[in-house]
């Protein structure tokens, strides 16, 4: 005796239930379609030349010493990036945790991320052109750390907010001063926070290319992965992504790696 589909889908319907599986799907639907298929779109393109798989454009990349020049100069204007932001953000996240409005405060500074970047950048431009400020190197740097120091604040407001007072008031009862008790105790465990600041800022800078354009015309490595697409040089450009993506993935693993290890310290 043959069964009525209709009747198997309405049977399916009365035994379907909403769990939590059912609302990732969409999730992981969204996952796949704008980041898993351009990566493998990205991944192919880096090993194809001449509609062959070989390792033509991972040549091309090396020999092209202009490149190279660029990527080293964006690293280092990242690393100058990153220090300017730990060592503005630093302070200024220490204070706001311990303060009792800090958290109302650090709101503040997450106001300018509701901005369009590109809004943000472009007002930036329109204050050193009024005050006639001459673009370059400078001013990329202060609209790197203007951009991107809220990165920087808020995972070590985050850390240093949950770190037990009460390690810092034994250490003062044990005979300790303040700049031992920040050096010894707050300054340690605010490490992680420290690193994931790190990364979230310096990761961004080296890729950017819309604040090197439009606050001082400086080329970096964001700039010549753009360059390289708009001018149909596929392969190349992929291999310059896929550094990018190595670079992405080799801090997440420091971070995870540092992370694991202050779990067994803070066990012992």
């Amino acid at each position: 005796m043959k069964t009525n589909p209709l009747k198997k889908v309405s049977q399916k319907i009365k035994n379907f239930r909403l769990t939590r599986g059912v609302f990732a799907w969409p999730y992981v639907l969204f996952l796949t379609v704008f980041v898993v298929l351009p990566l493998v779109i990205i991944l192919v393109n880096a090993f194809l030349a001449d509609g062959k798989l070989s390792f033509a454009n991972f040549i091309a990349l090396a020999k092209d010493g202009a490149s190279i020049k660029v990527l080293i100069n964006s690293i280092f204007i990242g690393a100058v990036t990153t220090i300017l932001c730990l060592a503005i953000g630093y302070p200024v996240a220490y204070t706001l945790a311990n303060m009792k409005t800090g958290s109302i405060i650090v709101i503040l500074f997450l106001l300018p991320m509701w901005v369009n970047f590109l809004v943000r950048t472009l007002a930036a431009r329109a204050v050193f052109e009024a005050l006639s400020i001459p673009l370059g190197e400078g001013t990329v740097l202060f609209g790197m750390v203007y951009n991107y120091i809220p990165f920087m604040i808020l995972p070590l407001h985050t850390t240093l907010t949950n770190i037990d007072k009460s390690f810092g008031e034994a250490a003062a009862d044990l005979g300790a001063d303040r700049v031992t008790v920040f050096l010894k105790v707050t300054l340690p465990l605010s490490v992680p926070g420290i690193i994931s600041g790190i990364i979230m800022v310096f990761i961004p800078t080296i890729s950017t290319f819309a604040i090197s354009q439009l606050l001082g015309g400086v080329h970096l490595f964001g700039d010549s992965i753009h360059e390289k697409f708009i001018h149909g040089l596929y392969g190349v450009g992929s291999v310059m992504s896929l550094i990018m993506l190595a670079f992405v993935l080799l801090s997440n693993m420091l971070l995870k790696k540092f992370n694991k290890g202050e779990a067994k310290a803070s066990i012992w």
